[in-house]
């Protein structure tokens, strides 16, 4: 498995606690059912399914950097959907969009400006961004977990050029960087929403905890998970904090 990518069977499996934050938003948006949406960051296509039900007359393009997403969402959805495999800092789609839908994805993303340039010029004038992801202050205390265990024996020695891949943005300076790519009607705001998962243990090394093991060889990646879990209060609790956001695109 690649740096970027992922385990998308599990994460499919046990991804109920983004799904519930992808309906919710799905309740503030409302649809004709004749638009054309992309769902930038589609991971597996349970999100994406639902983008596909509610639009009937239009269509449906999700896009993932992770080979195994995009693998995994193009099997589940077949032609009801078109999946692209892209880095949507450099988004290309076949056609402007009406709406870019997005849910725990921008988070990964380091260059939130390119990322809304890109956006911005994918959707059709008056076409709107609606997202929400990983905000300020997201699951703060169990990374600090994880970062304190990473620099014990013997994990230590592959953390050595390791670069905190998450980007975890606050709500004005989010509105500024959508507001400087052009877009109008720009509303953010962070939204505390702790979680208790049913699978703690497959869910952090799915989703928590991803990007900690990718320095790590097979043999250590259990070790680590078991760790932190070890220090961590139980039950689990992971303090998120998501990053809501709608715009509408210039014309």
């Amino acid at each position: 498995m690649s740096a970027r990518d992922w385990d998308a069977a599990t994460y499919d499996r046990v991804s109920d606690i983004q799904l519930r934050w992808a309906l919710e938003q799905l309740e503030r948006l409302t649809l004709n059912g004749d638009e054309v949406v992309c769902d930038a960051g589609c991971g597996s296509g349970r999100v994406t399914a639902l983008l596909v039900d509610l639009v009937p007359r239009g269509r449906v393009y999700g896009v993932d950097v992770a080979p195994s997403m995009a693998a995994h969402a193009a099997e589940a959805l077949g032609d009801r959907a078109v999946i692209l495999c892209q880095d949507l800092m450099e988004l290309s789609l076949p056609e402007p969009v009406d709406v870019v839908f997005s849910n725990a994805t921008f988070h990964w993303i380091p260059d939130h400006d390119a990322l809304f340039s890109a956006i911005a010029h994918a959707l059709k004038p008056g076409g709107r961004l609606m997202a929400q992801c990983g905000g300020r202050g997201n699951i703060d205390s169990f990374r600090r977990l994880a970062d304190e265990v990473a620099c014990e024996e013997p994990f230590a020695p592959y953390f050595t050029d390791w670069t905190r891949p998450w980007n975890y943005a606050g709500d004005d300076e989010t509105a500024a960087r959508l507001t400087a790519a052009g877009f109008s009607d720009v509303e953010c705001w962070l939204e505390p929403r702790p979680v208790t998962p049913a699978e703690p243990r497959a869910f952090v090394q799915t989703v928590c905890l991803v990007r900690h093991l990718d320095p790590l060889p097979d043999e250590l990646r259990g070790e680590f998970i078991d760790r932190v879990l070890a220090r961590a209060a139980q039950p689990l609790v992971l303090e998120y904090v998501r990053l809501n956001m709608s715009a509408t695109a210039g014309g």
